[in-house]
């Protein structure tokens, strides 16, 4: 007998819509984030950063992002991260924008958001 193949998901279906954007841009039920990140999970970003899933979730519960949409330009993958680059808007407000996932046991351990943020001052 074969044993069964275990699907391991990808680092860019971890990240892309299906997964972290689709959560993330929704603004709904953003504890479902939860699930998607490692215990070891950092964010990083212009704006703010966090050492932990629950403090960046929490952030984000506490202080909801105002309504905005996003654009997929672009999409790199590699063994273990994916890069996504965007295009934001909100009204007011357009910028291209890059996220890369490090991923590890299909969670996601390290998001790096990349952006000009004198847009947002």
């Amino acid at each position: 007998m074969v044993p069964a193949l275990t699907q391991l998901l990808l680092p860019i279906d971890i990240a892309e819509e299906a997964r972290y954007m689709e959560i993330f841009f929704s603004g709904k039920n953003i504890e479902r984030l939860n699930q998607l990140f490692s215990d070891d999970f950092s964010f990083h970003g212009p704006l703010f950063q966090f050492d932990s899933a629950k403090d960046y979730v929490n952030s984000l519960i506490s202080d909801p992002p105002e309504e905005f949409n996003y654009k997929i330009i672009k999409t790199f993958e590699s063994e273990s991260s994916a890069c996504l680059v965007y295009e934001f808007f909100k009204p007011g407000i357009c910028v291209p924008m890059a996220q890369i996932f490090e991923t590890k046991n299909d969670k996601i351990c390290k998001i790096q958001l990349i952006f000009d943020s004198k847009v947002f001052a």
